[in-house]
């Protein structure tokens, strides 16, 4: 009876060995599978070229094509940084902005401007100007975030959003000054083209920034 329940222990023990062995090449297997899976996944994006980047990230926006025409000369910048994105956009954005204010100074130096149109320009400056101000502190807050997590980051975040919405306001806001039928004229038209160009980058940048904080707190998420 002994040498019977000897070897049944011993037939136990080589089946517990087995199933422990199995155990340890499924664990091996799967780690070799997730680490070929990552390893493919910064393969394709290192053959992934900042271009083709910023065409993929514009394609968020309300307006792609003017998007990639704004960002695809700071390719090299950009890379495939997602907060630089956004960063270059904001500061495109600016860039447009003062142009857009310059050109709207000069028409209000024009002779033969009528006393409502004269108005509205001026009131058209200071709008440009307070936007030309909010999309600088947006750029300054958003460069904050490179070592930001958790709530910080939101905060800071909340902070861009919040100016950047508030300088497509100030865009609105001039071009609310020539409203109406009587305010038609060549004044008119052409502040509205500058204008609503400075409005369509100023929301790309937006859109950039509102992807860039909704990955980020995605990644953060456990």
């Amino acid at each position: 009876m002994r040498p019977q329940y000897i070897n049944r222990g011993r037939s136990v023990s080589l089946d517990m060995a087995a199933r422990l062995g199995l155990s340890l090449l499924l664990l091996t297997n799967f780690v070799i599978y997730m680490a070929g899976t990552a390893e493919s996944a910064i393969t394709r994006q290192a053959n992934t070229n900042p271009a083709e980047f910023i065409k993929s990230s514009c394609r968020t926006t309300r307006y792609p094509v003017l998007c990639v025409q704004s960002l695809i000369g700071y390719a090299s910048v950009i890379g495939h940084s997602e907060r630089q994105l956004a960063m270059t956009a904001l500061s495109v954005s600016i860039s447009r902005t003062r142009s857009s204010a310059s050109f709207v100074k000069k028409i209000s130096q024009a002779r033969g401007l009528k006393p409502r149109e004269y108005r509205a320009v001026q009131d058209c400056i200071e709008t440009i100007g307070d936007s030309v101000d909010r999309l600088s502190q947006s750029v300054r807050e958003l460069d904050r975030t490179g070592k930001a997590s958790g709530e910080d980051f939101v905060w800071h975040m909340s902070n861009v959003q919040t100016w950047v919405s508030s300088a497509l306001t100030d865009d609105d806001t001039c071009l609310d000054g020539f409203a109406g039928p009587a305010m038609d004229g060549n004044v008119k038209a052409d502040i509205k083209d500058r204008v609503l160009l400075v409005a369509q980058v100023t929301s790309n940048g937006l859109a950039l920034v509102n992807h860039f904080a909704s990955r980020h707190q995605h990644a953060e998420t456990p």
